[in-house]
């Protein structure tokens, strides 16, 4: 727990004063003890962090919203940020401090605290990426597959559905039973308060939570939102839970990081980042992953960071620096999103590098033969335009080709589970149901009759099977028991 700055100056007797300010950073001269990153606290009650150490003063980044005054007293605390971690936080919206941010909220009590800037455990304590995630969207789970502990970047466009996306996968991770811990950094109060809702929503509580930071925060309180979350879905993985963590979003971080960096006189890089924004994302996402556990075998981090692109541009800065250091990328497309895709993910330019690994047998026909399909129905796209006369085999590729996508199409929010995601799509590629209609009715009719044991196992039983072509056998027997669910 942060004491007051009594408390640290009758420890340590050593203070120093301000003399200078440039919100959100202060000069202080005096504290000749103070280390890089050490918290300090002012006699007024606010919190801050050195940023930098130079001969004559220290550098401080500040976390309060209020200025403090020249000539304010300054004593250091010989520790680093720290947050409360437990299991009581869950079903709480939290601040970087790890505090309810409701100031009618009683802060719930814990039993430990934990450094929210900690290394990466090493190669020694992680295992290989072997289990699904299952996001509920059927194009993601079958075309770009995310394993548990993957660190998969999802970007776009601005209002294209990231967001809804990654609060989608985040209600069928925690239907799954696992935990979500939802970082959103410097967003509106609006935004805040829809995460909320969200949250409170069915029993989503128990196992989730939110660390928020608004627009109107300090920067520096701003820049610690993901450290807290990432050390609090460590304390979970560490109790061998399975994780999910959502960064929304990393430009954004990057930008309130890169504003009071330059008001510190940091030398600036590329676009005015400093430069060693490179090295703290990448330290920061290499905390997620697939780790040993003593007790259930393996727990995991999966991480979707989410980066915001400016005119479906990935060749920007800490765009393709996030590319380089995650496990993959899912592109949300503007321009299909303007067509009325939904979800509106660029399939070509969408890629996972682990997730594949994770798939069964059926899984991976299925994905190859998706991509086949997808590769020459973009091919024989551009040559329609030419408005030559289509042959009965480019006919047949774009009439199996607008049934798939007619079959990808899925209403925001909604979870398809892995049994009712294979059987409509059998139906689909065998050409029992074709149009949008009819797919939409039958994914309705199968979603309501797995709410009953007996269907579930139904469908179930028809996936066990050695290879797609078997699925598409079963299937094919037992269309009319299908239909009549």
């Amino acid at each position: 727990m942060i004491q007051n700055y009594s408390y640290y100056l009758d420890q340590f007797n050593e203070y120093g004063e301000v003399t200078e300010i440039n919100y959100p950073i202060v000069s202080v001269v005096g504290l000749p003890s103070g280390k890089l990153n050490e918290l300090v606290v002012f006699e007024t009650g606010e919190k801050g962090q050195i940023l930098a150490l130079h001969d004559e003063a220290v550098s401080i980044m500040l976390f309060s919203q209020t200025r403090v005054k020249i000539g304010t007293k300054v004593s250091r605390s010989d520790s680093h940020i720290s947050v409360p971690t437990g299991d009581a936080l869950l079903g709480h919206i939290l601040s970087p401090f790890g505090l309810p941010l409701s100031t009618t909220v009683t802060a719930p009590e814990v039993e430990q605290t934990r450094p929210i800037d900690s290394e990466p455990s090493g190669i020694s304590k992680r295992a290989k990426i072997t289990k699904p995630l299952a996001t509920g969207t059927a194009l993601v789970d079958i075309l770009v597959p995310i394993g548990k502990g993957q660190r998969q970047l999802v970007l776009g466009d601005r209002k294209t559905g990231k967001s809804t996306f990654a609060l989608s996968t985040a209600n069928s991770h925690i239907q799954q039973g696992g935990i979500v811990i939802y970082a959103a950094i410097g967003k509106k109060m609006a935004e805040i308060k829809h995460l909320e809702e969200f949250m409170n929503q069915g029993n989503r509580k128990k196992n989730m939570i939110i660390v928020a930071t608004s627009a109107s925060d300090s920067p520096c309180l701003i820049y610690l939102t993901p450290f807290t979350a990432m050390t609090l879905a460590e304390y979970f993985r560490d109790k061998g839970e399975e994780v999910l963590i959502v960064m929304d979003d990393l430009l954004t971080h990057a930008k309130f990081y890169r504003e009071f960096a330059l008001l510190a006189q940091t030398f600036p890089g590329r676009d005015s980042y400093p430069a060693d924004v490179f090295h703290i994302h990448a330290k920061l996402l290499e905390r997620a992953g697939n780790f040993k556990h003593e007790e259930n075998d393996q727990a995991s981090i999966t991480c979707l960071p989410i980066v915001e692109t400016q005119d479906a541009d990935l060749t920007g800065y800490i765009v393709s620096n996030l590319m380089s250091v995650t496990d993959g990328h899912i592109f949300f497309d503007g321009n299909l999103f303007a067509q009325g895709r939904r979800p509106a993910i660029n399939i070509p330019l969408s890629v996972t590098r682990v997730g594949k690994q994770t798939q069964d047998r059926i899984g991976k026909d299925i994905n190859r033969e998706l991509s086949s399909l997808f590769s020459m129905y973009e091919r024989v796209e551009n040559l329609s335009h030419f408005g030559s006369e289509m042959t009965d085999s480019v006919k047949s590729i774009f009439e199996v080709g607008e049934r798939v996508y007619n079959y990808l199409n899925q209403p925001a929010g909604m979870i398809i589970p892995k049994e009712v995601s294979l059987v409509l799509f059998s139906l689909v590629w065998l050409n029992i149901i074709s149009d949008e209609a009819s797919i939409e009715t039958t994914r309705k009719k199968l979603l309501t009759a797995c709410e009953k044991d007996e269907n579930l196992l139904f469908l179930r039983s028809l996936l066990n099977a050695e290879s797609f072509n078997d699925l598409l056998k079963n299937v094919k027997k037992y269309k009319d028991q299908i239909l009549a669910l």
